[in-house]
């Protein structure tokens, strides 16, 4: 696969998604808590739009028979039949050594410059910003 542009960081917060069509491929791409992450669009189990599901948490032992909700916005649940999966590992909740759903590299770049805007240089001089025209 090759560089695909989802959607410019400012318009993308912590807790969105997006769905893209990369290709054949249908994949959910999702800001949790400021980090980016990447899922095919597709449960294991019987091939539902599993980025379209809801994003959750998940009840943590502390110790026996107490149980906490952590982990908010960490999970993806399968709109169908409730499998959850971790979004940053693509991992199943309930068997997490053998269930997992794809995942891919999401990385933040810079923006190219627009090349229609005019832009001048400048530069740093004694404390100074000079703009040179």
């Amino acid at each position: 696969m090759g560089r695909h542009v989802v959607a410019k960081l400012k318009h993308f917060p912590p807790g969105s998604r997006r769905i893209v069509q990369v290709d054949d491929q249908s994949i959910g791409v999702f800001n949790v808590h400021g980090n980016f992450y990447a899922l095919r669009n597709r449960c294991p189990h019987q091939g539902a739009p599993l980025c379209r599901g809801w994003i959750c948490g998940t009840l943590v032992a502390t110790r026996a028979f107490e149980y906490v909700y952590a982990r908010e916005d960490e999970n993806i649940k399968c709109p169908w039949h409730g499998w959850e999966f971790e979004i940053a590992t693509g991992r199943s909740v309930f068997n997490p050594h053998r269930v997992r759903v794809t995942t891919y590299e999401v990385t933040v770049e810079p923006a190219e410059a627009d090349p229609s805007i005019p832009t001048f240089p400048v530069t740093v001089e004694d404390g100074l910003v000079i703009l040179h025209v």
